[in-house]
């Protein structure tokens, strides 16, 4: 286990609990300590850590660190399986795929769709990309770490890819309800009376979330029922609410571009999904 950070950690301990021998290593040894005391191998260098097992896992923050750390151990990889589980974009994890490939091991990249506190639970998801005899001969190892296991194909970049894609959402809705505190804390509300709605309005468009992707795969922008005009139209009253209000609400202006250049392109009484042409009108290949 290279990396024991707080996810890095919780993976470890997740490995013991399940009866693995597990070695680890960290750049700060002293991270390593709770590990040590409850049962792991602390190898204090990468190259001893290397050779403890045919399995390697890398919870570092990013391929680009995953490559610093394992760097001038090239052929202490040869023959084993590498299987990263971090942060990273699919061309990164493309390239370093490659390199994988270059030391003559076996690759398998990962992301875990939870906190540290999650791992080990029978409803947390992993999903993997990459050779699938590499995780089909793993997945029992890997099961140790959340009951819900998904291979999306033999692409490496894929867990990357759905890591970003999924991921997007993520930000926006924190922010959002970062924006709801500040407007119930001009009042002197405390935050924690909007969650039992926020969970609810949450609920409601993860119900939506089905419809919304068959109008994006089908391209028929007509099902939805909350039409482009409708937020358009609704602009000024998020402007006027946060000059009313003393909340920064600057975030917002990016997304009303995009309102506005859609109505400009005449798609005022499309569903608000008509969005995603704007999005995707000057794409690169991933």
């Amino acid at each position: 286990m290279l990396g024991t950070g707080s996810m890095g950690r919780a993976l470890a301990e997740a490995f013991l609990a399940a009866g693995h021998p597990t070695t680890v290593w960290n750049r700060t040894p002293q991270r390593a300590a709770p590990l040590v005391a409850a049962g792991a191998d602390h190898r204090l260098a990468l190259a001893d850590a290397l050779t403890a097992s045919r399995v390697i896992i890398s919870c570092t923050s990013t391929f680009r660190a995953a490559r610093e750390c394992l760097t001038g151990a090239e052929p202490r990889l040869a023959g084993r399986t590498l299987i990263t589980l971090n942060s990273g974009i699919p061309s990164e994890a493309r390239e370093f795929a490659a390199w994988v490939k270059g030391c003559e091991a076996r690759f398998l990249a990962g992301a875990i769709k939870n906190v540290p506190s999650a791992v080990g639970k029978p409803d947390t998801l992993l999903y993997f990309g990459g050779e699938r005899e590499v995780f089909d001969t793993h997945q029992a190892t890997l099961r140790a770490l959340g009951g819900d296991l998904v291979h999306l194909g033999d692409d490496p970049d894929l867990a990357a890819l759905y890591e970003s894609a999924v991921g997007a959402t993520l930000l926006p809705a924190l922010l959002g309800f970062f924006e709801g505190a500040a407007l119930l804390a001009a009042r002197g509300i405390p935050a924690q009376t909007m969650v039992p709605y926020s969970i609810k309005w949450l609920q409601m468009i993860e119900s939506l979330l089905p419809l919304v992707a068959g109008e994006i795969d089908d391209r028929d922008y007509t099902r939805l029922g909350s039409s482009i005009a409708l937020f358009h139209d609704a602009i000024p009253d998020d402007e006027k609410l946060g000059a009313d209000s003393g909340v920064d609400m600057s975030w917002h202006a990016p997304m009303h571009q995009l309102l506005h250049r859609a109505v400009a392109q005449g798609r005022g009484e499309q569903s608000i999904t008509a969005l995603i042409e704007l999005l995707i009108s000057h794409r690169p290949s991933l």
